[in-house]
């Protein structure tokens, strides 16, 4: 029988009050393991409540105090990543070991959040004037919240939540209902590591949660993973409530292939970043551009067979590739490459009729390989999420650039070469927030920042990093003057002469 999931809010287990729920679903199965409430508005307000309530004794607590509550985290976390990473399997579908590494990934912002306290300095400038001081301090914003996606349950809040909470705020996390029960596990952990009751909360739900995120006045800073529709209309109804937004959106990352590569290693390379994750993810490469007719039919004709061949099943069995995370999205992906067939373009592998024996419930899609798809194509302009990859043809370098740069999305690039002048030029003009020179997945560590370009980033600042401290952080400037003697009233500018 489905178990029933609650919210977590003010360091307690908060059952679903509103009476509406979501079905999470075993993608390999299809079975319903468990039901999820879908938060009020009336819940969401209890939530900021207690985030708001708990605000400044949180704020107040020396940064290395605060500091050494994520250390505790981190130990706890990684003592428990396994079990973390199992949860994800059960409820996202993917590989274990990819679990394994979403966790990982996750790990490495928290011990960038143990270093925060060095990060929070401000700076002084003695005597800017006669017997004047000025000095900043980076100041926490108060409650922030945290909108995630389902494509990583545990990354993608892991890269918000200890650098927010390190910063002196307060948090309440929104998961996708999908897959939301990894957000539990790591609220328990924030518990067991210290930190108080309100400081972090979590609440389940739909756009009705959303929404009262967003309208809620003490909310201060939204930061949103997701489609770029929906990133937009964060963006936009956060921003006009007065919040400080990071909203990141969709992409169609990019992976040049140049006459000189090393096609045995793009090829491998294209084989995980495509595939990997059925494609559920943001920095997935879903369009191969190769350089000349004759890259391309090399590069078709190696990495067919291999699509053809990759290990697909439950992802607790740790295969190449798992389900996807639900029916609706799997039939949403098998749409796609319908149309691409329909749009002409070369369907070279066909994962359409992929069947897993014991698992004809599950939510699977086998691998599917376009090749000469052309821009025009809907399959190449709209974001698929999910196992499909697109091989388009160009005649050189400049009408690669000029195609990567033309796509609204600019999440994530890539380029193969061994010419190390054709990769700087690249690099250097290529209109995306992450570029890769042989790394087909570009993805920052924690001490840089994450995030994209053009329709891929709504707001200027990227996640985790150095951007997230800025964004969790506002600046105060203070000017200070003791007095010496008696001073006339001055009604002009001042100078600091």
């Amino acid at each position: 029988m489905p178990h029933p999931l609650h919210h977590y809010v003010n360091g307690q287990r908060r059952e679903g009050g509103s009476g509406r729920f979501g079905d999470v679903f075993d993608p390999a199965t299809g079975a319903v393991t468990a039901r999820v409430p879908l938060a009020s508005s009336d819940e969401v307000a209890q939530a900021v409540d207690a985030a708001s309530a708990a605000f400044p004794d949180w704020a107040a607590t020396t940064p290395p105090n605060r500091a050494r509550v994520m250390f505790r985290f981190r130990e706890l976390l990684e003592r428990r990543a396994d079990d973390l990473a199992r949860i994800i399997v059960s409820e996202h579908g993917k590989a274990l070991s990819d679990a394994r590494g979403e966790v990982a990934r996750g790990l490495e912002v928290v011990e960038f959040a143990c270093g925060i306290p060095h990060l929070l300095k401000g700076e002084h400038s003695m005597n800017v004037g006669r017997g004047v001081d000025s000095w900043t301090e980076c100041a926490p914003l108060g409650v922030a919240a945290g909108i995630t996606p389902f494509n990583f349950p545990a990354m993608v809040p892991l890269w918000m939540f200890p650098v927010a909470l390190a910063c002196g705020n307060t948090f309440v996390l929104k998961p996708s209902e999908r897959d939301p029960s990894a957000s539990l596990l790591l609220a328990e952990l924030l518990r067991q590591a210290g930190l108080p009751d309100g400081a972090f909360n979590v609440v389940h739900g739909d756009k009705a949660a959303v929404d009262a995120l967003l309208d809620e006045p003490r909310v201060q800073a939204v930061s949103f993973v997701g489609s770029t529709p929906i990133a937009e209309y964060v963006y936009a109804r956060g921003c006009a409530a007065g919040k400080r937004v990071q909203a990141l959106g969709g992409a169609k990352n990019h992976m040049v292939v140049l006459p000189d590569a090393d096609l045995d290693g793009a090829v491998s390379a294209l084989l995980g970043a495509g595939y990997g994750s059925a494609g559920e993810r943001c920095m997935a490469i879903s369009v191969a551009v190769c350089v000349g007719e004759a890259t391309a039919d090399a590069l078709v004709e190696r990495l067919a067979p291999k699509v053809a061949a990759l290990r697909i099943g439950p992802g607790c069995e740790d295969p190449e590739m798992g389900p996807l995370v639900t029916a609706a999205h799997r039939d949403k992906v098998r749409g796609h490459v319908d149309a691409g067939v329909a749009e002409g373009a070369t369907l070279v592998v066909d994962g359409r009729a992929c069947a897993v024996e014991g698992h004809d419930g599950g939510f699977f899609l086998g691998g599917c390989l376009f090749d000469r798809v052309t821009p025009s194509m809907r399959l190449y302009r709209e974001e698929i999420f999910g196992p499909v990859l697109c091989v388009v043809r160009v005649p050189d370098l400049e009408s690669a650039l000029e195609l990567v740069n033309g796509h609204e999305y600019g999440n994530g690039t890539a380029v193969f070469t061994r010419d190390g002048g054709a990769a700087r030029e690249f690099a250097h003009r290529v209109q995306a927030g992450m570029v890769g020179i042989n790394v087909p997945i570009p993805v920052p560590m924690a001490f840089h920042s994450f995030g994209g370009w053009k329709r891929s980033l709504f707001g200027p600042l990227h996640v985790h990093g150095p951007d997230g401290v800025r964004f969790y952080t506002r600046l105060k400037t203070i000017t200070a003057r003791w007095p010496e003697g008696e001073r006339r009233a001055e009604f002009v500018m001042p100078t600091m002469g």
